[in-house]
């Protein structure tokens, strides 16, 4: 049974490995809301003019530390009232004939390929001439996406595929407006972002947990005491 539980747990990372793909750890720490607040940030400017996250609301991210005048002054461009849902104005047929195909929904994106996954995709696109949009992807072969981040990160050439899970090798042969480093943060408080966007509740729930589990411990106190009460006189 021991066995099988820590399979289980492991199931995911399995898949990951059985695939060939090289993942880097994503710096996903839900209690920074400065991080979040930047990756909210790229997520409204890069992200949500493809990409909807129609289970979120604009003014839950007052969860991360934001005013409503904050969230309507610098992060609503589509919506006119802070308690509207995260959606796009695209429609999925012009998204269709324009891209291929609607991009996908980000709520729950994070749940559904992991933080590692996102954070190292972000960071692998390559220049592919054999590709419609120009790029490609080591993590994603022949992704329809094209890399919307470039000006930031510049343009890569992939030097080394990796191979049986190994690390791929690039090199920048045009800088962008970030350094390397600055590029790899400024992505990392994306992944953050839509890591604590897929649960916002999480941190809350976390908290709550650990009183439960203060409860549930002297409620056992309690009752071993209880108990021994009751049955002292029983031989």
């Amino acid at each position: 049974m021991k066995k099988f539980l820590v399979a289980l747990l492991f199931a995911p990372l399995t898949a990951l490995a059985s695939e060939g793909v090289y993942l880097d750890h994503a710096p996903v720490n839900l209690g920074d809301n400065a991080s979040l607040q930047r990756g909210a940030k790229m997520f409204t400017n890069y992200c949500l003019s493809c990409h909807s996250a129609n289970y979120m609301r604009y003014n839950r991210l007052q969860d991360i530390g934001l005013t409503d005048k904050q969230i309507k002054d610098n992060l609503m461009f589509a919506a006119e009232k802070v308690g509207s849902r995260m959606t796009v104005a695209m429609r999925p047929d012009d998204a269709k004939k324009w891209l291929g195909a609607p991009p996908p929904d980000l709520t729950v994106i994070a749940r559904s390929r992991t933080p590692d996954w996102l954070y190292t995709y972000l960071r692998s696109f390559y220049l592919d001439d054999t590709r419609p949009t120009g790029w490609n992807n080591t993590v994603f072969d022949k992704v329809g996406m094209p890399h919307v981040l470039w000006t930031l990160q510049g343009e890569q050439v992939l030097k080394k595929a990796g191979e049986d899970g190994s690390k791929p090798e690039f090199e920048l042969v045009k800088p962008g407006k970030l350094t390397p480093a600055q590029y790899d943060a400024a992505v990392g408080d994306l992944v953050n972002y839509l890591t604590w966007m897929s649960e916002p509740a999480k941190m809350k729930r976390m908290e709550v947990g650990v009183y439960v589990l203060l409860f549930l411990g002297l409620f056992f106190v309690l009752t071993f005491f209880l108990k021994k009460e009751f049955w002292k006189d029983v031989h």
